[in-house]
């Protein structure tokens, strides 16, 4: 596709939030290395996350050059696509993939893909855009609400039959935010929002083990050695282990059989074992930044009447606080062990390339706000 020069920004990405990026990526791979260690020389999760981000990065390139407005073009059939892959999910093996009693992978020859993590990004693609075309109903009772949870329903049905309670929650909630970034009455926000929380606990009674991991977690005493959340137990043991200033990195001793998902849902209680709370430090402090400056960009997106960026900008940010949140919360004992990864960190190929693409869009916007204002008529 050969684009019009009036598209091409003439700006480089944001230097400190790239650069910011970009540490977290190499720190992420680094810790997946000590990961590694885990599994005795063996280093499969350590290589496969090498070729990941790569892949990541590589489209994260493409996405730079992609004017925003090509992405909002391709919004709706990429939507669909995501619907269709989360349908092909329920296909029989070897097509459709189950582990840990869950169905959400999509196995390919060498990797297998999950289509939620695609429909996370293409939820703010496709609402962004929804929201700019019933700009109009959105601002009457109901009607805007009534379009956005038939859209919301389609997605969360299909993610919830593959038994990814976090995803459903990260996809609604964000699209629900940017629903009531739009303009919508706070009185409808509050009565659909209670509403699909309703409709989640009903599932969970309905699903005892899920109900069983929610009671335990608040019930029991973590520590009675006959506690069901061992997963929770072992993670605050070695943040405790690690003080302030860690065991060293591949020092730690909880990754070897005793930490389940230690590369996965688990890096951050990995990464204060190892590095301690200076290590915790860094990261969480690397993604304040990223949040923080994504948010403002969203900002001014808006107030240059850029609404389609902004929307888009103010759901990534949204979906990647929520998540970090939830992770790093899990991690710390605050809330239940559920299956979040940690963007730019976790063991994933779809979280990593997708978190990596959602960046590089954030990061264009960022370009096309700084472009001179004879050329900004033609961004979204």
């Amino acid at each position: 596709m050969k684009l019009n020069p009036s598209m091409r920004t003439n700006q480089m990405p944001d230097k400190v939030l790239l650069s910011t990026i970009l540490m977290l990526i190499i720190f992420g791979w680094v810790m997946m290395l000590s990961a590694s260690l885990a599994h005795f020389d063996s280093y499969t999760f350590f290589l496969k996350q090498t070729l990941f981000i790569f892949m990541g990065l590589s489209a994260g390139l493409i996405t730079l050059n992609t004017p925003i407005s090509v992405l909002q073009k391709y919004s709706i059939p990429l939507f669909i696509l995501t619907i269709i892959l989360l349908a092909i999910v329920f296909l029989p093996s070897p097509i459709g993939h189950t582990a840990n009693g869950s169905t959400r992978w999509i196995n390919f020859v060498y990797f297998k893909f999950q289509p939620s993590e695609l429909m996370k990004l293409s939820m703010v693609l496709f609402m962004a855009g929804f929201l700019i075309r019933q700009e109009k109903d959105l601002r009457k009772p109901w009607m805007g609400f009534l379009k956005t949870v038939l859209i919301i329903g389609i997605a969360d049905l299909l993610i919830l039959f593959e038994t990814d309670l976090g995803a459903t929650l990260i996809i609604s909630l964000t699209a629900l935010a940017m629903l009531y970034a739009a303009g919508s009455y706070l009185k409808q926000l509050s009565i659909v929002t209670f509403a699909l929380l309703g409709l989640i606990g009903v599932i969970i009674i309905n699903y005892p083990n899920r109900l069983d991991r929610l009671v335990s977690f608040w019930s029991e005493d973590l520590w009675r050695s006959d506690a069901k959340i061992y997963q929770t137990q072992q993670a605050l043991i070695g943040i405790a282990r690690g003080d302030w200033f860690g065991t060293g990195l591949g020092a730690g001793i909880q990754k070897y059989y005793l930490l389940p998902e230690r590369h996965t849902d688990m890096i951050f209680a990995v990464i204060g074992e190892e590095l301690g709370v200076l290590g915790m430090l860094f990261v969480l402090l690397s993604f304040l930044y990223i949040l923080l400056k994504g948010f403002s960009i969203a900002k001014l997106a808006l107030q240059k009447g850029r609404h389609y960026s902004s929307y888009v900008a103010f759901g990534i940010c949204t979906w990647f606080a929520m998540q970090i949140t939830v992770n790093i919360g899990m991690n710390l004992g605050l809330l239940p062990p559920k299956g979040f990864t940690l963007p730019l960190l976790s063991y994933g190929g779809t979280s990593m390339i997708f978190s990596i693409i959602a960046l590089a869009i954030v990061l264009r916007i960022d370009m096309e706000n700084r472009t001179k204002y004879s050329k900004q008529r033609d961004y979204v």
